[in-house]
């Protein structure tokens, strides 16, 4: 630091001398920290006194919620019996929420009351009050994207807060967190927001979020972050450590982004967000270059869905997107988080450039669909992807157990993908154990099933793969026909062999 010092301090001399000799004229500038501005904004040195009387209005709102889970860790097999049953564990965890009715309605984080490998919903919610009184409490809805969810007490008269305007929310305001971080109950931390509207890189429609040097760990997840009005601001849902504690990077669920989606789940409404149906990446160094566009500027379109409101409005593979109605897309601002916040039915205008010449064309946003579907349009036969550690299902484990493969409902996007007749139906491959007898006959990720038995009965689901090698052992067989599609050919008969 004396070495940084020293040479700010020759600079400043040497600017100094250089003024003298050339006898340039000097404009009188006053420092930031000494404008009269400053004793308005700043009213008494520092933090308010005390937080203690705010803290007291509102810590009776905030609850803690504790859960309970079944999770089937794997298959006990009885080699005498013949018989297979889940191996079960009950798992525990929690965070934090808060009230905002009289009437029981309560906040928190999806994440709180999620557990299990398929991120359903846990068996048994619990809240408990600051005064020590608990409750059984029944979700009312869940939304993984925005990762909120919305519970439910049967109780009236409650201590409750109502949310704030999180867009006035300001870089420098104090905030206080009220929370049961590692399990302390009703904790209360103070800090200052960091930046608003931070982006995570993450993309969709709630890639935004208030950043704070508030104290967060974990439990903390859920609760609320208020501003020194006593409104949530915030709800805290994550941190970026090293070591797993907080460091002072913290993040919470603007309240402006937070609010739609409470209420949609509240009246059972379904929550709709803007789709385009298209494949983007973003505009890097070089490509900017060989493009002749400015750096970070734009998205370059990848991929067209059929029929979806990209290819209807015109738009190409190779365009890059620079402005969606109006605003200018950018790593901070993606075209995603634009049009996920659009509503679906809305006609918007999209600057592209196509071979060097910007033009425009609308568009009419659709409705996004459901993520289980999503990920179909993004099925890449190529990738060399592992068995799953945590199948599905009884059927998926069964199937895996059994065959030595897992398989997914085939779509019509996957069907494209692995290239067979959209309209097919059956069950995908998704991954297949090299060691297995389907491994050693061919099988492999993208192949489709289209039937199985000797009857040669459809099968779309892996309870429907499942329940055919069922029928083919009760038959006393020690292996299973299922009739085979792969791209560029017709169907084939392969006999897998049943594992005992």
């Amino acid at each position: 630091m004396r070495y940084v010092y020293g040479i700010t301090s020759a600079l400043l001399m040497g600017g100094t001398a250089l003024a003298l000799v050339t006898q340039s004229p000097v404009i009188a500038q006053v420092a930031q920290n000494e404008k009269s501005e400053i004793a308005k904004a700043v009213p008494r040195a520092g933090a308010p006194e005390s937080f203690a009387d705010l803290v007291e209005q509102l810590q009776p709102a905030v609850v803690n919620i504790s859960t309970k889970q079944e999770v089937t860790l794997g298959v006990r097999i009885d080699p005498f019996a013949g018989t297979r049953e889940p191996v079960t564990q009950e798992q525990q965890g929690g965070g934090s929420g808060f009230l905002i009715s009289d009437d029981g309605y309560i906040v928190t984080n999806n994440h709180v009351v999620t557990g299990g490998p398929r991120a359903e919903a846990v068996n048994q919610v619990t809240v408990t009050l600051t005064n020590g009184k608990e409750y059984k409490a029944r979700i009312i809805g869940r939304d993984a994207a925005s990762d909120l969810a919305l519970l439910k007490i049967d109780a009236t008269g409650l201590p409750f807060v109502k949310f704030g305007d999180s867009a006035k929310a300001r870089v420098g305001d104090w905030v206080v967190a009220i929370g049961n971080p590692l399990g302390l109950g009703s904790t209360v931390t103070a800090g200052i927001i960091s930046a608003v509207q931070r982006n995570l890189g993450g993309g969709g429609a709630y890639d935004r979020y208030i950043q704070t040097d508030t104290a967060i760990n974990r439990g903390n997840s859920g609760g609320p972050l208020f501003d020194l009005h006593g409104n949530v601001v915030g709800i805290n849902n994550m941190l970026i450590s090293p070591v797993g504690a907080n460091i002072g990077v913290n993040f919470a669920i603007p309240a402006d982004a937070a609010i739609p989606v409470i209420n949609a789940l509240k009246s059972g409404e379904k929550i709709q967000r803007g789709y385009l149906g298209i494949g983007i990446a973003p505009v890097d160094e070089d490509m900017a270059a060989a493009l002749g566009l400015p750096k970070d500027r734009g998205e370059r379109v990848g991929r067209i869905e059929e029929g979806q409101a990209a290819e209807k409005a015109g738009l190409k593979r190779g365009d890059v997107v620079t402005k969606v109605d109006g605003k200018d897309v950018t790593p901070s601002q993606t075209l995603s988080y634009i049009v996920s916040n659009t509503k679906p039915g809305t006609r918007i205008p999209l600057e592209i450039i196509r071979d060097g010449k910007t033009m425009t064309l609308y568009a009419v946003v659709g409705t996004r669909p459901p993520e289980e579907q999503l990920a179909g349009t993004t099925f890449d036969p190529e990738d060399d992807q592992a068995m799953p550690e945590d199948p599905k299902g009884a059927a998926d484990t069964a199937i895996q157990n059994q065959l030595g493969l897992s398989v997914q409902p085939l779509t019509a996007d996957i069907a494209r993908a692995v290239g067979v007749d959209p309209a097919t139906k059956g069950v995908v491959v998704g991954a297949v154990s090299a060691s297995s007898d389907a491994g050693r006959k061919g099988l492999r990720r993208g192949d489709v099933i289209v039937s199985a038995g000797t009857n040669r009965t459809p099968v779309t689901t892996a309870d429907a793969l499942s329940k055919a090698v069922a029928a083919a052992k009760a038959a006393g067989r020690e292996a299973v026909l299922v009739e085979v599609l792969r791209r560029g050919g017709p169907s084939a008969d392969v006999a897998l062999r049943i594992k005992p």
